[in-house]
Parts: C-alpha cells; structure tokens; sequence
C-alpha cells in the first residue's frame, strides 16, 4: 500500500466518525450508608448465612429447606438468570473469529438466447461447491467487548436478584411461622382466660342467688368473657392465615396444610389428612428469642451484604457499558472475511486443484448519514443510566432506612418487655397472695379469680410482645442482608 492509499483510507475513517454528543451532567452515584448514633442493641454483629438456625427450631429450619430447594419464587429468579446467560452468550458469540461452513449443488439450463451462447446456451450444468467462510471482527473500539460487558453485568444482576429472592423467602417464612406460632401460644392461654372468666361467670351466678350481687356484675362479667371468645375466633383465624401462607410460601399442595396439631387442651380440630412436606404435622413450639445485633457502623459493608444493592450496582454497571457500546458505534468498523474452498460444474472434477477458489477481503463501514439514529442510541444508553444511578441512589436510601426502623423498634420492644416484665411479676404476687388469703379464709373466690385473670392477661401481653419480638429480629436481619455476601465479581464493566 503506497503512501496515497494510506493517507486516502485515513481520511475516509476520519471521515466516517460521527460527532458524539457530550454528556450533559450524569447524576452522581450514592455509596454513603450511615446510621444514627442513637441506635444501639445489645450485641453487634452481621447476621450468618442460615440465620434461622439460631432459633433452634427444626420447624422453621424444615420450612425454609424446603421452600429454598422448590419455591416458585425461586424457580422465576432461576429464570431470569437463564436468560441473562443465553444474551452473554449472544454478546460473546460477536466477538473474534466466526467460521462456518457451506456445501451446496445445483442444476441448472441456460437460456439458447440468453448471455451465453452454445455449447452452454441451451445446456444443462450441475454446480457443485464446497466452502469455507471466515470472519474476523476486529473490534477496533470495543464496542462488541461492552456488549460482553453488559450483559455480563446483567448476569451478575440476576444472581444477585436471586440471592435476593431467597432473602426475601427466608425472611417471610419465618415471620409467617413466629406469627402462626404466637397465634398458638395465645390461643392456649386464651383458653385458660376463657375457663377462669367462665367461672367468674358462675361465681356471679352463685353470689346472685345469695344476695350478694347484682345482675350488673354478672352481665358485666358475661360481656367480658363475649370478648375473650372472640379473641379466640380472630386467633383461630389468624392461625389459619398463616398457616395457608406457609403453604403457599414453600410451594407446597393443599394436601400440605394437613396434620397441624392444635394447642394442648384446645377445642380447635385439627385438619384430616396425610399431609406433605415440611407443613405436615406442624405443632406448637415455645416462643423463643435468638441473640440479635446491630452493627457500629454500616458504610460500604451493607452494600456488600445486601442483594438487592449488589443487583442495582450490577445493572448500573452494565449501563455504563451499553453506553461504550453506542459511543463506540460512532466509529467506522473495520472487519476481515475470507473464504476457501472448490466449485466446479461436474462432479469428477470437484476435487482437483484447479476447482480451488479463494476470497479474502476487508469490509469498512463508514457511519456517514447515521448520525440521528446513533445520537438516539446513545442518548437512550445515557437515560438508561441516569435511571439506574436513581435507582441504586434510591435502594440505598431504603435499605438505610429499614436498618435504621428495624433497629429503633427493637430497641422500644425491649424497653416494652422489661416493663412488661414487671408487671406480670406484679400479677403473679397478687394471685400469688390472693390464695394465701383464701387459703386461710380472708378472701372470697371472687378475689382469686380477678386475680388470675390479670395474671393471665398479663400472659397475654407477654406472648404479644415475644412474637412481635420475633418478628422484628428477622425484619432487622433481613434489612442486614440476610446473610448474603458480596461474591467476587466475574467481570467489570468500563465507566
């Protein structure tokens, strides 16, 4: 190539390369994730992968095996990282060498009157070929490469979404089980509330008769024992709920939902069936606690444990990318095609040397009159990122936020429960010395039985407090991030 041809083909790239837009002041990206100084828990710490298992239930610890190996959610997740993984395999296949081969034979008569004269005017021919096709892309300004990259940061998308999933699965699994297990644990003291107001009920009964009461008190005591039945019908259904949640938690058929085995000495039936799964023969546990923490300080460590940041980190980066991509579209593309391989007319001729051919050339393409289309294209790349920078922002305010709500409620419920305490101590010192003063004549039965029902409503408190507890413990570990860590990433994409 001599010194004309080269300047010549210089101008024409120089040529072909479309002016590119600047960017108009991108939105800044927000990796600050502080708390309070006021939120303090007994304990710090980040919470491990299977955190259920510190409750020590083998309940709860079934249910989730069981969701997390075939819950629908799951399988949708599982999907979406399907697809991701067939487009990177579209986006990598671009790249490099592509070679592919061709086999063709035809017959064909050529027109007497046509182009070519006899003896082939007029004739009949077979044209056999055998070829080889090369094509090199050389990607000069990798654009094909953050293709790759884009979709290589959706794919790390979509593993974090499902990690996400199973997050967001453990964490309403167990939420659903402590709230199905609270309803049990105050149903059973429901009861013992009901029998003690029941006889409250007679006790009025008897002291009417004698004159010593009125029938005020008793329709009192009546109307009272009406509100505690239906405490027990709404913890009945709650119950219920629940347990129909579960189900439809861990995938599981209606078939699931038989077998649970009501409160000792409740009048509920139990369900007849087999019942599968996890779900099958489901009982009562005692509501327990497990060590909950909060960490000092946040920072970059919860944007590493939490998966749904990780997703909207990934897809941000693969944003970044797809607007290399169309910058890189602006260029004149250079790319290298050849091919080998032998034709002939007749059939005992197609492997001699002389049927041999071969083609190789290069392919510029000049984006001369595509500026408007290429302009949009990048102007989209750009849009899409500006949403994803406002939508990482955004995650990172939430999850800040949830940690922040998780940590000052748990710190309310245990100032609650340490009053509550007290004053279930209180209740069980007053029945406690109600007997005594029946036990030696200074007190009636009516006495005792006030006494007992405070204590129990007291109970009732308790139970409240402790499955609401609960609950805030897993809302607080799943605003942590569950467990989830950060993998080391497979592929970075090019700001």
């Amino acid at each position: 190539m001599n010194k004309t041809t080269l300047l010549l083909a210089m101008a024409l790239a120089l040529a072909g390369c479309a002016h590119i837009a600047p960017d108009q002041h991108p939105p800044a990206r927000r990796d600050i994730a502080e708390l309070p100084a006021d939120i303090k828990l007994a304990r710090e710490g980040w919470p491990d992968a299977q955190w259920w298992t510190a409750y020590h239930d083998p309940q709860l610890d079934a249910l989730i095996k069981q969701a997390l190996a075939s819950a629908p959610t799951l399988d949708v997740a599982a999907a979406h990282i399907g697809s991701a993984r067939s487009a990177l395999s579209r986006s990598a296949a671009d790249l490099g060498l592509d070679v592919s081969g061709y086999a063709g034979a035809n017959r064909q008569r050529y027109s007497g009157t046509g182009l070519f004269p006899a003896p082939i005017g007029g004739a009949w021919f077979t044209a056999e070929t055998l070829r080889l096709d090369v094509h090199y892309n050389f990607d000069w300004w990798g654009k094909n490469r953050a293709q790759v990259a884009a979709a290589v940061g959706e794919l790390n998308a979509g593993r974090a979404e499902y990690a996400e999933a199973e997050r967001t699965l453990a964490a309403a699994i167990a939420q659903s089980y402590f709230r199905l297990q609270g309803a049990w644990a105050r149903l059973a003291n429901n009861e013992q509330l009901a029998a003690t107001q029941a006889a409250m009920v007679q006790d009025k009964a008897k002291r009417i008769a004698g004159g010593l009461a009125n029938s005020d008190e008793q329709r009192a005591a009546e109307a009272e024992l009406s509100q505690i039945r239906k405490q027990h019908a709404q913890l009945d259904a709650d119950i219920d709920r629940e347990r129909e949640a579960l189900r439809a938690l861990i995938g599981a058929d209606n078939a699931a939902l038989a077998g649970p085995t009501p409160p000792q000495g409740s009048t509920t039936q139990a369900p007849t069936g087999t019942g599968n799964g996890a779900l099958a023969g489901l009982a009562p546990r005692p509501l327990g606690s497990a060590e909950h923490a909060l960490p000092s300080r946040l920072g970059m460590e919860l944007l590493a444990r939490r998966p749904d940041l990780q997703a909207a980190r990934w897809k941000l980066e693969a944003s970044l990318s797809r607007i290399d991509a169309a910058k890189a579209a602006f260029y004149p593309d250079v790319n290298l095609t050849s091919s080998i391989g032998l034709d002939t007319v007749k059939l005992e001729n197609l492997l001699q040397a002389a049927s041999r051919t071969l083609y190789l050339g290069p392919t510029l393409t000049l984006p001369l009159f595509d500026s408007r289309r290429l302009d949009a294209q990048l102007d989209g790349a750009r849009t899409g990122r500006n949403e994803r920078i406002a939508e990482y922002n955004q995650a990172v305010v939430d999850a800040v936020r949830e940690v922040a709500q998780d940590g000052v409620q748990l710190q309310g419920i245990e100032r609650q429960i340490t009053e509550q305490t007290a004053a279930t101590g209180t209740a069980r010192a007053q029945l406690a010395s109600a007997q005594a003063r029946l036990t030696h004549g200074l007190a009636d039965r009516a006495a005792t039985l006030t006494a007992q029902l405070a204590l129990l409503k007291q109970q009732d408190a308790d139970l409240y407090l402790q499955q609401v507890q609960l609950l805030a413990e897993v809302a607080l570990t799943n605003a942590l991030g569950g467990g989830y860590r950060e993998e080391a990433p497979t592929a970075t994409a090019s700001k």
